[in-house]
């Protein structure tokens, strides 16, 4: 039988776009253990929010059996975690981020294929997005008032065997996650996550895409690179576990 609806425990991963958040999902939804795998656009400031969550998974996917945890990650400043504010829920938090340079190409890249390019298809744009991004992130460390794991995004894909068991024990899992994961009924959709074909792969694959064609104004990404270096020594610092490159 499943655990009842109010007895699940909540996994937020709080990131930005781009930071192998899809690859992580997958990752972790693929566990017996845990339910969710992609980002549902909701902010948790009560706990109806919780339920909402229950309801808005219900719609596509089916609870586990004997499953423990919800997923679901954060990407953007308009989404908003108040974890002081969810009852009792028991709530496991992870934090990551990536470097600027290559993270905020690659959201480039991505915003420039749509048909009608988006705000983010500009590199400036893009820019200032990672850094109000980072900056919301760390101030949300500092204040949250909750013990949070921080990794370096980039050692999803590079070092997963270096991450992965470090994950497995602080969400205290009864089996090891694994770098092989399964395609989900909204793998690859819009608004899901990662939209490319690597995600349908169901393994992690470690080839780093190259968007170096892409220019960033170096202000901007003086300023990235700042705003990464400091944001990522607080989070660091002020965490519970963290696993750095």
């Amino acid at each position: 039988m499943s655990a009842l609806p109010d007895s699940y425990a909540r996994i937020f991963l709080l990131s930005h776009m781009r930071a192998y958040t899809s690859l992580a999902g997958h990752i972790l939804g693929s566990h017996p253990q845990i339910n969710g795998y992609y980002e549902m656009h909701l902010s948790y400031e009560d706990d109806a929010a919780l339920d909402r969550q229950l309801a808005a998974f219900q719609q596509g996917d089916a609870l586990k059996a004997n499953s423990r945890y919800l997923f679901d990650k954060l990407l953007h400043n308009d989404y908003v975690l108040n974890p002081g504010r969810l009852g009792s829920a028991d709530i496991k938090l992870l934090v990551a981020l990536a470097e600027p340079a290559h993270t905020i190409r690659s959201i480039v890249h991505l915003f420039a294929q749509k048909p009608d390019p988006d705000l983010y298809a500009s590199p400036e744009q893009a820019a200032r997005y990672y850094v109000e991004r980072v900056q919301a992130l760390a101030a949300f460390c500092r204040t949250a008032g909750r013990d949070y794991h921080y990794f370096d995004a980039e050692l999803l894909q590079g070092a997963p065997e270096r991450l992965l068991p470090r994950l497995s024990g602080w969400l205290e899992l009864d089996s090891p996650l694994s770098e092989h994961y399964e395609v989900f009924s909204q793998t690859g959709k819009v608004r899901r996550g990662d939209t490319s074909a690597r995600m349908q792969s169901g393994r992690i694959d470690r080839a780093r895409m190259d968007y170096s064609h892409i220019a960033i104004p170096e202000a901007a990404l003086r300023a990235a690179r700042e705003a990464y270096r400091e944001c990522r020594a607080q989070i660091a610092s002020g965490a519970a576990d963290s696993v750095t490159l």
